[in-house]
């Protein structure tokens, strides 16, 4: 069984929640069939000509000889980068298990259905959550001198220990990978996903490939009584589309939209990104990256005005 751990990797201690969590794993199936990014892709000493290419090529083959993926999840705010690993693996076949410890629910109005992440595509593609919120319980027998706030760490590291138990014991139960069938091409249709931070929404880029003379498909998941249900149909849509236009405007490219670029690049889809003010990450050794380098090499083409994605779609 070969497994992918996919993690958030820039900060120490997500590495080594990361490191725990694939240490674990290795315990049962064998060092060789774990795969930690950023560890086992050896990127602090990594010398490439091009360290963030080859650093996708890299992850992207792994993922490409997958039996299963666990991805650890946390907050309002996911990673990007982690979000468009899922999406490949779910397209073709890879069971996804989540793995949470976040004690907050979700959801897309007010009084609507909660989600245990803030884009229903992160519920719906995955087999299963393990999902963990609280504390673990007070310690029978405090060590003598130890202040509240030690106690308080000694509650949630065995939060985590027990999340990681129930995670190992979940992602050896998954499924095998179920090969998926052939995108069935829809000629002439664009998928359009807006960005939840851009005012404008949808609607520019969807008048753009009107105005082109495409057909139009957009995400119908944010505004129905079932969005678990409206979320596969909008990953299907994504993976049968000639071609797919992504706005990644925002301080991240939001986590659904992260997550259709991974199947749509999975799926052999044509992916460009609406992208006017872009930001850009650097590492030491790395050529700058657009925020993060899954999604930078995952997209065709990046766009940064009208003009060029008019131009895109002319292509």
């Amino acid at each position: 069984m070969s497994i992918y751990v996919a993690h958030r990797l820039f900060a120490a201690h997500d590495r080594a929640l990361a490191a725990a969590l694939a240490e674990r794993l290795a315990k049962k199936v064998g060092s060789e069939r774990v795969f930690l990014p950023f560890c086992d892709t050896d990127e602090e000493e990594l010398v490439a000509e091009v360290k963030g290419r080859r650093l996708f090529e890299l992850d992207r083959e792994r993922l490409g000889r997958l039996d299963a993926m666990i991805a650890i999840l946390h907050g309002p705010s996911l990673d990007d980068g982690v979000c468009m690993e899922i999406g490949y693996a779910a397209a073709i076949g890879v069971p996804v298990l989540l793995f949470t410890t976040d004690f907050q629910t979700y959801s897309l109005t007010k009084n609507g259905a909660p989600l245990d992440f803030p884009d229903p595509l992160i519920q719906a593609v995955a087999r299963h959550t393990i999902r963990i919120p609280h504390l673990g319980p007070p310690s029978s027998s405090p060590q003598k001198g130890a202040t509240h706030y030690a106690a308080f760490g000694a509650r949630n590291l065995s939060q985590i220990d027990t999340a990681l138990d129930t995670a190992v014991d979940a992602v050896l139960e998954l499924p095998s990978p179920c090969p998926q069938p052939t995108p069935r091409r829809r000629d002439g249709l664009v998928y359009v996903e807006g960005s939840p931070y851009a005012a404008w929404g949808h609607d520019r880029l969807a008048r753009l490939c009107l105005g082109a003379g495409h057909r139009l498909a957009l995400p119908r998941r944010f505004a129905v009584a079932d969005p678990i249900a409206e979320a596969i149909g909008d990953f299907t849509t994504a993976c049968d589309a000639p071609r797919f236009l992504a706005d990644v405007s925002g301080p991240e490219t939001p986590p659904g939209t992260a997550l259709l670029i991974g199947a749509a690049l999975a799926s052999g889809v044509r992916i460009a990104a609406f992208h006017p003010r872009p930001t850009y990450t650097h590492a030491s050794g790395r050529e700058p990256n657009q925020r993060n380098l899954m999604i930078q090499y995952a997209v065709h083409a990046y766009l940064a005005d009208l003009e060029a994605v008019r131009a895109w779609l002319t292509l």
